[in-house]
């Protein structure tokens, strides 16, 4: 849910959002003359979001207990593209919230992340990531790891590329859970 406290960071500055794309910093407007965030203003903005205003994020709504039952029987890791000097901040945001799981922060494309992580281990993999982009990478570098799309924003969903045909789209995390524990292969409750 990151793009709704972006927002709210992004208010008292004099921005809006208005979502017509599933894009960060072209759906960001300036109130004063409506015209949309300059790139290099956008970077700064975020920035500083993950230096002061991180702690606005709320959950994504049954990503809490999902992943709690998930971690019963799988390891959960959080593959995040937060920036570096974030890490603290975003650790402490995930504890806070009940996602007290490992953290590796990224750069870029998720895949090599993935095909990294996979590798040390024989179990079942399964990824989840709202960007197709990452979605390809992991198919390219991990080809089995098992994909799911998530876009947990509402106002974000029907402007979201997807590839069903290659990722499974589940915008609903009790479900996710479900699916992510059939496809590997975890007992059912």
């Amino acid at each position: 849910m990151f793009m709704r406290g972006f927002e709210r960071f992004l208010s008292p500055h004099g921005y809006e959002m208005r979502i017509t794309k599933f894009a960060l910093f072209q759906n960001i407007y300036r109130l004063s003359d409506g015209m949309v965030l300059d790139l290099d203003v956008g970077r700064e903005f975020f920035n500083r979001f993950f230096e002061e205003a991180v702690a606005d994020i709320e959950p994504a709504p049954g990503a809490r207990a999902a992943l709690r039952r998930l971690a019963e029987e799988a390891s959960v890791v959080i593959l995040t593209n937060a920036p570096a000097h974030g890490r603290e901040p975003r650790s402490r945001w995930l504890v806070r919230h009940g996602f007290d799981y490992p953290m590796i922060i990224n750069s870029g494309p998720k895949g090599p992340a993935v095909a990294t992580l996979a590798g040390r281990t024989r179990a079942p993999v399964a990824f989840v990531d709202d960007l197709l982009m990452n979605l390809e990478s992991v198919a390219v570098l991990a080809p089995d790891v098992r994909r799911f799309q998530m876009v947990a924003d509402e106002r974000l969903r029907p402007h979201a590329p997807c590839d069903p045909s290659r990722h499974t789209r589940i915008d609903d995390w009790p479900a996710m859970a479900e699916a992510i524990a059939e496809a590997l292969g975890l007992a059912r409750r």
